[in-house]
């Protein structure tokens, strides 16, 4: 019981920062912008505690999967603008303004995974595997050329490297042409060309793919590289990239049908995951909540009415065509982006249960 709550508790701190730094970007970027804003509320439903500072109602709503930034005037000039001076309405600013406001919710997200990898970075160091190699595959592209178990190789056409993923990099730019690599052997230092195998493969969508392949594996052997302050931003940056591309992809996969609709998951999956990540401690915790809140940013830009993105589209086509979308329009899009936002949330929990049921969820 003590272990669920446990679990439970860090579901819900997770799940609350993410939305609290989703949130505060909007509130940030209207205020500096000058905005009235008469509500910030972290969750849905009924307040359960509040409190009032300036215009500005703050509270905590009984509902924890959401919240929102109440502006003034944020559909119309009717909406919520009493006791606030015109140039405070937020459907009087201009586009780029509104853009901006609605954009940074999600551009918080993104730089709250990019301070928690960096944090990460910085705590623990990088841990990098050399480029030693521990095995060779018979009748490889590496046997042929002649490498061999314990070679270890320092550069790849000319350039130096030091760990695998380097040479593994290469070897996948290299789409099937020949590499020239620098290799100790011994005391010994060899240049061999090696020309890899195109072998089919399955990408991690399950396309089919054709991939450059060495056949060698590495040692295994794990280094930790400490960082500095700088080199933890930079490597927390670049991470931050790498999920963000990853989490794009995944998604335009999924609207093209690559990936299943199946493997859609909601709040019960996003629980499981905090939940297996609390057991492994704090850095499993944090790293966790650095990728959900790049996938909480990445879907809230998707261009969906009721979604920031859907906003930001709105505003955009404002400011090619220098007039506001048509109300019908926007009310009616925004009624069939709403329909689609709770069928995908359906879908989802009903993945969510059937991977329960099935015993199929995180492991």
């Amino acid at each position: 019981m003590i272990d669920f709550l446990g679990k439970a508790l860090t579901f819900v701190v997770v799940i609350g920062v993410l939305i609290f730094i989703h949130e505060l970007g909007h509130f940030i970027v209207a205020r500096i912008f000058g905005m009235g804003v008469r509500t910030f509320s972290l969750g849905f439903g009924p307040q359960l505690v509040g409190f009032r500072r300036g215009s500005t109602q703050y509270r905590i709503s009984l509902i924890p999967l959401g919240g929102y930034v109440q502006l003034v005037g944020q559909d119309n000039e009717e909406d919520s603008t009493e006791g606030f001076p015109p140039e405070q309405w937020f459907v009087r600013r201009p586009s780029w303004q509104r853009m901006l406001v609605v954009a940074a919710g999600p551009l918080f997200n993104l730089g709250l995974a990019w301070a928690l990898y960096a944090s990460m970075f910085y705590a623990h160091g990088r841990f990098e595997t050399p480029a030693h190699i521990g095995q060779v595959t018979a009748q490889s592209a590496a046997e042929r050329a002649g490498l061999m178990q314990g070679d270890t190789v320092y550069a790849v056409d000319g350039a130096p490297i030091s760990y695998f993923r380097e040479l593994q990099k290469a070897v996948e730019r290299s789409n099937g042409a020949p590499l020239y690599l620098g290799v100790e052997r011994g005391s010994d230092k060899l240049t061999i060309t090696i020309t890899p195998d195109m072998l089919p493969q399955k990408n991690i969508f399950g396309e089919d793919i054709s991939k450059p392949i060495l056949g060698i594996r590495s040692t295994q052997e794990s280094i930790n590289i400490p960082l500095g302050f700088a080199e933890a931003m930079s490597e927390g940056l670049h991470q931050t990239w790498e999920i963000t591309s990853m989490t794009g992809q995944v998604f335009y996969k999924l609207v093209m049908g690559v990936v299943p609709v199946s493997s859609l998951g909601g709040p019960i999956m996003i629980a499981e995951l905090v939940g297996k990540g609390a057991e492994q401690g704090l850095s499993s915790v944090v790293t966790l909540t650095a990728m959900i809140s790049v996938n909480l940013a990445i879907l809230n830009l998707l261009p969906i009415p009721v979604l920031d993105g859907g906003h930001i589209l709105f505003y955009a086509l404002e400011t090619i065509f220098r007039r506001p979308v048509p109300e019908r329009i926007r009310a009616v899009t925004t009624k069939i982006g709403f329909a689609l936002l709770m069928a995908m949330m359906l879908l989802a929990t009903a993945n969510d249960l059937i991977r329960l049921v099935g015993g199929g969820g995180p492991k």
